[in-house]
């Protein structure tokens, strides 16, 4: 038996490639190593086991098989849930896979709210306000009481916000998990209204400021204040997908055909638009690409749209707005 052993050893080490001296890749042990064992059985068994051994040395040292290729650290996926509620309003769950940290954007009540994340089984971290209007911050108190949720919302809505903790600025960048969130001022609806914008997940939302064919109307802002915030909102990525504050798309599209009714993309997202609806499936979230394509308060360079509202040619931009703002709120 010893000498099958012995034989067997000599063929496998002739067999084996030769490792550099002192290479950090040398996982091998020398020949010399094995047979000082105490018994020429324990060096083959331990020649013959080293494939094993390695592969696990391997993957201790890179950090496992799947990262073989690449130590990049991978972000975690933010999932986005859509809730309705009320009659026209859409709160978000935000929920990050890897941590399971937990957040709802503008809880219009809080029954739809625990309902969702009944579901789930997803507990409440985070509570994010756009603005303080009761149908976005409605279920503020009650998910806070019952989940211990921080309340976060702009500086200028302090006052203004139920259970505000966590108050933000124009510009401030904020953690959600691993997931970074830019936050930006975004008057005209309100004074203090501001627009969560998530840049690894190409995702904003906008509360009432962008809607899909669409933008709020103006209760404590100007013409020239929701203009300016409109395009700060368009000088992001176009495949940004936008998240608003309420279902209006349809009711939108009707305006919007009225003073362009030549816009080929608007026609054909009037259609997609009214299809979902007859489904009772949401529009949202919708694309800047898209709205860039099809809104009409981003097109005010619009000859067609002028000449639907005898907008003269001389006029800027922000006065082009202020008339089709005021052709809206009439419609």
């Amino acid at each position: 038996m010893q000498m099958i052993l012995r034989r067997a050893t000599t063929k496998a080490m002739v067999s084996f490639p030769r490792f550099l001296k002192g290479s950090e890749l040398s996982v091998w042990p020398g020949m010399k190593q094995l047979f000082l064992r105490k018994n020429i059985l324990y060096a083959f068994m331990s020649l013959f086991s080293m494939p094993f051994k390695t592969l696990r040395s391997v993957r201790r040292t890179i950090g496992g098989v799947s990262n073989f290729c690449s130590t990049t650290k991978i972000q975690s996926p933010l999932l986005i849930e859509l809730v309705p509620c009320l009659q026209d309003n859409y709160a978000y769950l935000l929920h990050d896979v890897e941590s399971g940290i937990v957040g709802v954007v503008d809880p219009s009540e809080a029954v739809s709210i625990i309902d969702a994340l009944n579901k789930k089984n997803w507990n409440l971290n985070y509570i994010l306000n756009t603005h303080h209007h009761y149908d976005h911050t409605g279920g503020n108190m009650d998910l806070k009481e019952r989940y211990g949720a921080k309340v976060i919302g702009s500086v200028l809505d302090k006052e203004r916000i139920p259970g505000i903790d966590i108050v933000l600025n124009d510009g401030d960048k904020w953690m959600f998990a691993s997931h970074e969130v830019l936050v930006m001022t975004t008057p005209g609806h309100t004074r203090g209204h501001i627009s969560f914008y998530f840049p690894g997940s190409k995702s904003i939302f906008t509360g009432d400021t962008l809607f899909s064919l669409s933008c709020g109307k103006l209760f404590e802002g100007t013409p020239q204040q929701m203009f300016s915030s409109l395009s700060k909102l368009t000088s992001l990525p176009d495949d940004t997908n936008v998240y608003c504050g309420h279902e209006y798309t349809l009711s939108n599209s009707k305006f919007a055909l009225s003073i362009e009714p030549g816009n080929v993309d608007l026609q054909s997202y009037a259609v997609q638009v009214a299809h979902l609806r007859n489904k009772g499936l949401p529009t949202i979230p919708t694309s800047l690409r898209k709205e860039k394509l099809c809104n009409p308060f981003l097109r005010t360079w619009s000859m067609e749209i002028r000449k639907s509202l005898n907008i003269p040619e001389s006029a800027d931009d922000a006065e082009a707005f202020g008339a089709i703002r005021q052709a809206k709120d009439n419609f």
